[in-house]
């Protein structure tokens, strides 16, 4: 008679911003709980150094907590975070010292995307139908794949140089597109 193997973990560690890490694990630790038990992982989290590591026995399930952890570590609000959970939804990121050349230049790009009042982030994310978090150096976007591909070329467009109205023109023609 075979012996039973042992099934295979899957592990993967990645490094959140220690000021993330309380977002990470909610009051009484009730988001991480609720991020283990929905995928059935293990969320070990060093709060001194912003290391998290996830351990789960199915490969697709320690994948999404990850792009979740990452999307909390990168500024998003674990709900937007958990959107995650649905099959066509993804997360992306972009770097902005790709476009910046000074720190000056990285702040005025990040102004660009975030707008006025926030302005321009709403209209691009209303636009894409995404949620776009701009934290650091990075702004996030998660949403729908064939939306996160949208967002990501206006968003560059705009990191780039090019004007608001026909990034904005430009999205309005491919929303049509999408649904």
């Amino acid at each position: 008679m075979p012996k039973e193997t042992e099934t295979e973990e899957f592990e993967y560690t990645l490094k959140i911003p220690k000021e993330r890490v309380a977002v990470l694990i909610g009051k009484k630790g009730e988001e991480k709980e609720q991020l283990e038990n929905t995928l059935n992982v293990q969320v070990t989290v060093d709060s001194k150094e912003g290391d998290v590591t996830i351990t789960g026995k199915e490969a697709l399930k320690v994948y999404t907590a990850r792009e979740i952890v990452r999307a909390i570590g990168r500024g998003f609000n674990p709900d937007i975070a958990r959107l995650l959970l649905k099959v066509d939804y993804g997360f992306d990121m972009i770097h902005i010292n790709e476009y910046a050349k000074t720190k000056k230049d990285a702040e005025r790009l990040k102004g660009r995307v975030i707008g006025q009042e926030g302005k321009s982030r709403a209209t691009l994310e209303e636009l894409t139908g995404t949620n776009i978090c701009v934290y650091g150096k990075t702004i996030g976007i998660i949403g729908p794949f064939d939306a996160l591909v949208l967002a990501r070329r206006a968003i560059e467009s705009l990191l780039s140089g090019s004007l608001h109205t026909p990034v904005y023109r430009w999205l309005e023609k491919r929303r049509g597109e999408l649904q």
